[in-house]
């Protein structure tokens, strides 16, 4: 199977949250396999999905210290299919148009773990390593980031180095943004569950329905992106109090810009205390800590302060969830988004609502005078790419990684912006090629 062949049947394979990694990390074992790689596997079980971790290396004996060459393949859900316009309203077949690729998971980042593998390859026979290397494909990142967490539990591999596969447009990521990953549940009054109840049960209705549409993006680049929710959010505070809410839907994952929400409503009801009010108060001091978010400015960075988005709305039989993400630049102090959380979750028990925290990854940062900064940046300069490091508004494993002692950079093929989380993803098969190249001189460089 040659290398564009390996592309698309990894893009074919389905490894979203709801099907899992298992049927892609085993074939990209039985590829690191027949490369002459020894592998280590570990299985784990997010809910009653089975997920693996695929460990690769050069030589069977596991060695004091390794350099870490790190993907994840597991990608985000693609949302409708009918807006994957280049790849026929199908997500998971990878199209080729003038020499790009186009698929879910083709930047983000199913395709790196490829360019990681023809790279270590080519060394497969070596057996005098300075820092051998430790090819390794993670689950779960998109939801938690449980993959690379387990992996550092368990003591599966000695890092001292570590490539952290993130789509940059081959540029060197040496900081990125920390995440808090945020749900609120609104409960309906039980006479408004009643009545929603009844009325499913009618055959007349005085409902009305409305679809609002918005441009997904990246959670971490909202300004890309058109936030159908909240425009529906909008609409919404212009209706009466008296209004009941029938339904509520919007988004594909807390992790996006949502494209697309819709609004059911009867505006003939008269139930009290209608879940609407308390639906726009938390809204609108959400929008107050979007505010104050713009006092703090951090400028490695862009957007250059911490920034928010409501990514999932979803009705319950007696709840309304919202979901969303907040990103949280280096500079911010633990006290100060301590706080905010906590003003935040004050606003949601004042209203009978339920608040928590379900995650949160601290922002990492490697030093740009650091040998392994300085050392990537002379490679690229020898391959013609730019070498300046960047940092990233959102959040992956490097921040995990990091915090054991890893010195940690970011780099693959690919561009962010605009791109991932949206169903026009894709990759220049040209800049996979130079990726490649890129992590055959990092192995001569660090290992070697």
């Amino acid at each position: 199977m040659d290398f564009i062949e390996a592309c698309r049947k990894f893009i074919s394979i389905d490894s979203t949250p709801a099907h899992g990694n298992k049927e892609l990390a085993l074939f990209a074992a039985e590829l690191c396999r027949k490369s002459g790689l020894y592998l280590d596997l570990q299985e784990d079980f997010i809910g009653d999905i089975e997920s693996l971790n695929v460990i690769a290396r050069p030589q069977g004996d596991r060695p004091p210290q390794e350099f870490l060459m790190q993907t994840h393949l597991d990608t985000v859900d693609p949302g409708p299919f009918a807006l994957w316009t280049e790849t026929g309203c199908n997500p998971f077949d990878a199209t080729i148009i003038d020499g790009k690729i186009y698929g879910l998971g083709s930047a983000d980042v199913k395709l790196d773990f490829l360019c990681k593998l023809e790279a270590i390859s080519a060394y497969a026979n070596i057996k005098n390593w300075r820092l051998p290397p430790v090819l390794v494909a993670t689950y779960g990142e998109e939801i938690g980031m449980q993959g690379a967490l387990r992996l550092i539990r368990k003591n599966k591999v000695n890092a001292k180095l570590g490539l952290i596969g993130e789509p940059s447009d081959l540029k060197l990521i040496s900081a990125a943004k920390g995440f808090a990953s945020v749900e609120i549940r609104i409960p309906f009054t039980e006479e408004e569950v009643r009545y929603r109840q009844e009325h499913n049960l009618k055959e007349s209705t005085s409902t009305q329905s409305k679809l609002f549409t918005g441009k997904a993006a990246h959670s971490s680049m909202p300004h890309l992106g058109e936030s159908a929710v909240l425009k529906m959010l909008e609409y919404l505070e212009q209706m009466p109090d008296s209004v009941t809410l029938m339904e509520i839907d919007g988004g594909v994952n807390y992790n996006s810009v949502p494209g697309h929400a819709l609004l059911e409503i009867d505006v003939v009801s008269s139930t009290s205390k209608p879940i609407i009010k308390k639906i726009m108060t938390i809204s609108r001091q959400i929008k107050t800590l979007e505010k104050e978010f713009k006092k703090f400015l951090d400028s490695d960075f862009f957007p250059p302060h911490p920034t928010l988005n409501i990514g999932l709305v979803r009705t319950y039989q007696d709840h309304i969830l919202i979901a969303g993400t907040c990103r949280i630049p280096p500079m911010i102090s633990n006290e100060t988004y301590e706080a905010w959380m906590s003003h935040l979750h004050s606003v949601c028990n004042e209203n009978g609502s339920h608040f928590r925290v379900t995650d949160y990854k601290k922002p990492f940062r490697t030093k740009e005078t650091s040998d392994f900064v300085v050392a990537c940046q002379a490679e690229l300069r020898a391959l013609g790419l730019d070498d300046k490091p960047q940092t990233q508004p959102s959040t992956n494993e490097a921040s995990i990684f990091s915090r054991t002692g890893i010195e940690c950079l970011c780099f693959g093929p690919g561009k962010r912006e605009g791109n991932v989380h949206t169903p026009t993803e894709h990759v220049v098969i040209e800049d996979l090629h130079k990726a490649v190249e890129f992590y055959k001189r990092a192995i001569e460089r660090f290992c070697l």
